[in-house]
């Protein structure tokens, strides 16, 4: 059996340019199937994360799988070699319909399984989103075993015919703000250990916990959601340890800075910063805006390596010591987000969409925002950003390295952000001063990015801005939709412009 599973797909819309299989770039929910399968067969993916969350379902999924691919997942069983897990929506009392039509599909596909004479379910996983408590992953399982219950008592004559179900699936926390990233042995703890006195054996199997990338950074800033991830994997590190077990951190990231950093050009050094995570979220912008060659290099290089490599573990004074450092930073980021959100939310409905995901209004639809403002959710808002030429790794940075180096906490932040330097040059390529600068005439927001930059060089001894002539031209599209954006709006062209400028850094947002 093949566990943890190191590389993961996932539906996440950020690729700007036309996958591989396809002809244009847009994937309907339909042919969701069809790219499972394809990223199977063609690519080193372990496991795909099927969305129940954020987007429509195709809830046949397990009968075309093994209709479509029958001698395939013969040869590499479903839940053995390769893995399917579900993302449900987050847990709310108020708004199941959507989790009760994910549990029924996995009792359904268990019943598939037995029929056609598979070895095991299909599918014994979930993840959680927007967990901040043990008692959201307790009453999620809770609600699953009840659901299993009256599954039985209708369609089943024993107990024993879904004992495998009870005894395999499991929830798995995804965590995505930094309060409860730093905090999160406040999570694990209790739910661990609620398992536990149920009868489940997590020496078997250990237990994974899903640590967010995009999101943190969205809602903090950079720097403060690097920090919270090391702080979540040493936490989780000591505590499994201490408990018995292992534990096997999934890491949801997208390829540019902002998001994580997890593209096929950078490896190394992303694997290097977040070493203890066992398995890395694979994108579509990492699928489809690299060269095929390229992409099946690195997802075999991460495979080989990622397992390799220990966390670092944190003391207890030093994980204080990176809370008061992560709010320098979190401090000048959220007035600055709320400052800028009518303007990234203008950008934003400009953005080609790439999946059929949910709106974020309306009957079926949720938002994500900062303070009393409503943001995109995070490639879109990291796109916006990008379109107008001002990455947002560079947005309040600068302040917090200024208040860090005040406060003598320069050293520890190296010593837990070694790729810093590098995420920030990186982003930093696709900076359009003269933007930013005409930006900056009618905000004060944008003029404190101004000095973002500025003690960014100064600070770290870097220098930002367009270094090869793909960089320049990136530059001058942004300066194109800055303008389109002020003059009489051409949506086409608007939209166009940032498709082109997303194709030149390899990803959407």
């Amino acid at each position: 059996m093949v566990w943890p599973p190191v590389t993961m797909a996932t539906q996440h819309p950020d690729n700007a340019s036309v996958p591989w299989w396809r002809q244009d770039a847009f994937i309907p929910t339909q042919d969701e199937i069809d790219e499972l399968l394809l990223l199977f067969q063609e690519l080193p993916i372990d496991e795909y994360m099927w969305d129940w969350e954020g987007k429509y379902v195709d809830e046949a999924v397990g009968e075309k799988l093994f209709s479509r691919a029958q001698e395939f997942f013969h040869k590499k069983p479903l839940g053995e070699e390769v893995h399917l897990t579900y993302r449900i929506p987050a847990w709310d009392s108020g708004r199941t319909h959507r989790a009760a039509r994910a549990f029924m599909n996995i009792l359904s596909l268990g019943d598939l399984a037995k029929e056609i004479g598979l070895p095991r379910p299909p599918v014994t996983e979930m993840f959680l989103p927007l967990t901040t408590s043990a008692e959201q992953p307790i009453e999620a399982l809770r609600a699953f075993r009840e659901t299993a219950d009256e599954h039985r008592s209708v369609f089943h004559q024993k107990r024993e015919d879904e004992h495998h179900l009870y005894d395999r699936t499991f929830v798995t926390p995804l965590v995505e703000d930094i309060d409860s990233l730093f905090g999160i042995e406040k999570i694990l703890a209790p739910y661990w250990q609620q398992l536990i006195s149920e009868g489940k054996n997590l020496r078997e199997r250990g237990q994974r916990i899903f640590l967010a990338r995009s999101d943190p950074a969205m809602n903090s800033g950079l720097v403060p959601a690097v920090l919270a991830v090391r702080a979540a994997l040493s936490a989780a590190d000591t505590l499994a340890e201490r408990m018995g077990f292992a534990v096997h951190p999934i890491l949801g990231t997208g390829s540019l800075p902002f998001r994580g950093s997890v593209n096929p050009t950078y490896t190394k050094t992303f694997l290097d910063q977040y070493a203890g995570t066992r398995t890395y979220s694979i994108q579509s912008a990492f699928r489809y805006d690299y060269r095929l060659e390229d992409v099946r290099r690195a997802l075999t290089e991460i495979r080989d390596e990622a397992p390799r490599r220990s966390v670092q573990r944190i003391s207890s004074a030093d994980l204080q010591k990176l809370r008061e450092l992560a709010d320098l930073f979190v401090t000048c980021w959220k007035p600055a987000i709320e400052a800028m959100a009518p303007l990234i939310n203008q950008v934003a409905r400009f953005i080609p969409p790439r999946r059929e995901r949910l709106l974020h209004i309306g009957l079926f639809g949720y938002s994500r925002g900062i303070g009393a403002v409503k943001l995109p959710r995070a490639i879109g808002f990291t796109c916006a950003f990008y379109s107008l030429g001002v990455p947002p790794e560079l947005i309040a940075t600068g302040r917090g390295l200024k208040a860090a180096k005040e406060k003598n906490l320069l050293p520890l932040l190296e010593r837990h952000y070694p790729a810093l330097r590098a995420d920030l040059q990186h982003a930093g390529k696709f900076l359009n001063r003269e933007n930013l600068d005409l930006l900056a005439r009618d905000s004060e927001a944008f003029r404190e990015v101004k000095t973002d930059v500025t003690a960014i060089e100064e600070i770290l001894g870097v220098t930002l801005g367009p270094e090869k002539p793909h960089h320049i031209i990136h530059r001058n599209i942004t300066s194109t939709i800055f303008q389109r954006l002020h003059g009489a709006p051409d949506p086409e062209a608007i939209e166009r412009d940032i498709v082109e400028a997303g194709t030149i850094r390899c990803s959407l947002g």
